[in-house]
């Protein structure tokens, strides 16, 4: 016999539902109505939100597309990976384009030209080898970037960048002679191993100039450095071996201006010209067929690259990818929308920007798209 008599479970089961149909005709009608607005429908192609499955292998490329349905900053970070590099194939023969450009052999050779930008802590950090990879296999058309971000690839040719912690006590590290990036130290005799270096590469340019008249630009001075450093681990040897022009519109602003301060007293004499350089972006932007942002960071580098867009009417493609905030108006932390009021993004590009720090995302976004063989 049952413990509990089955007729029993059945007039419990009529008590509760009564209760239950008693306890909805109280509630409010206001409530219930804020509650239980009626949804529009929902759109046929809307998105339904969905993260990887592991109970599944994946290969790197299936990960990656797991990210445009998760949300947040991974779906900021997949619809970067989606940006596909344009080829000018993939546009209709104009009624006026140039014989040359007819043939689809041709056109299909035609790639968008890509500005890469980054700040200089970025280089210090192992980023840096993402750059060379990009510039070595020439992936970017240009490069723009800081101080920092040409003297540190320089110098670690010539010495380590350490990892470290963001705690480290900054008047120990002085008496010490280690200097702190972040959660990185460069001891300081790195920076003594580059003035050596730098020295009389500063004595022949200058040397060079009052032989031949010819005023050095910071563009030029760097792609000398590429050429002297000989070092198949710097950036920027693959920049002058490949022909990618390096902008530095701060070069003064770190050790190499230091060094250029120490020369002028020694050798007065050596200029470089700002006007050369921007001329020279300005129409490599003007005369892309299509041209896209890359810019990790803020600051210089950013609105550089922004600036050059602008003599094109815009750019065609833009990725932003920085922690910057946009309520101090600050342009390091404007959103891609503001560009496009400035004419430096045209309206109808595709343009995103990442809330995130560059060496978690960047190395994902290059593994999804310049380095995924497609």
């Amino acid at each position: 016999m049952p413990l509990i008599d089955r007729s029993f479970l059945k007039f419990g089961f009529i008590l509760r539902r009564n209760i239950l149909n008693h306890n909805v005709e109280m509630i409010p009608s206001g409530a219930s109505a804020a509650v239980l607005q009626p949804s529009e429908p929902v759109p046929s192609d809307a998105v339904s939100v969905k993260g990887p499955n592991f109970e599944k292998s994946h290969t790197l490329q299936d990960f990656l597309g797991t990210y445009s349905r998760i949300g947040f900053q991974a779906q900021s970070l997949g619809k970067a990976i989606e940006i596909r590099k344009w080829r000018l194939s993939d546009d209709p023969v104009a009624e006026d384009e140039l014989e040359e450009f007819t043939s689809n052999e041709v056109r299909s050779q035609i790639k968008c030209n890509v500005f890469l930008g980054y700040t200089s802590n970025l280089i210090s950090s192992g980023l840096r080898e993402i750059f060379l990879y990009l510039v070595k296999h020439k992936h970017v058309s240009a490069i723009v970037t800081t101080a920092g971000g040409i003297e540190e690839d320089f110098i670690k040719c010539l010495g380590q960048t350490y990892l470290a912690d963001f705690h480290l006590d900054g008047a120990d590290l002085r008496k010490r002679g280690m200097n702190r990036i972040g959660n990185l130290v460069v001891p300081n005799d790195n920076y003594c191993k580059f003035e050596d270096w730098l020295m009389p590469i500063l004595d022949t340019m200058l040397q060079e100039q009052k032989e031949t008249g010819e005023v050095w630009s910071p563009r030029s001075f760097i792609r000398r450095l590429g050429k002297e450093v000989n070092n198949e681990e710097s950036v920027y040897y693959w920049a002058y071996k490949n022909d990618i022009p390096v902008f530095c519109p701060a070069l003064t602003d770190g050790s190499i201006g230091d060094m250029i301060y120490f020369h002028s007293f020694k050798s007065p004499g050596l200029i470089l010209d700002i006007v050369r350089d921007i001329r020279e972006l300005n129409e490599l932007s003007r005369t892309s067929r299509k041209a896209g942002m890359i810019v990790l960071g803020g600051g210089v580098c950013k609105h550089q690259i922004a600036n050059a867009m602008l003599i094109r009417n815009g750019a065609d493609y833009s990725v932003f990818i920085n922690t910057g905030q946009e309520f101090d108006g600050s342009d390091s932390g404007a959103r891609p929308d503001e560009a496009v009021s400035w004419g430096k993004i045209r309206a109808d590009a595709q343009a995103v920007k990442v809330y995130a720090d560059a060496t978690l995302v960047f190395p994902l976004l290059v593994a999804g798209t310049f380095a995924s063989g497609d």
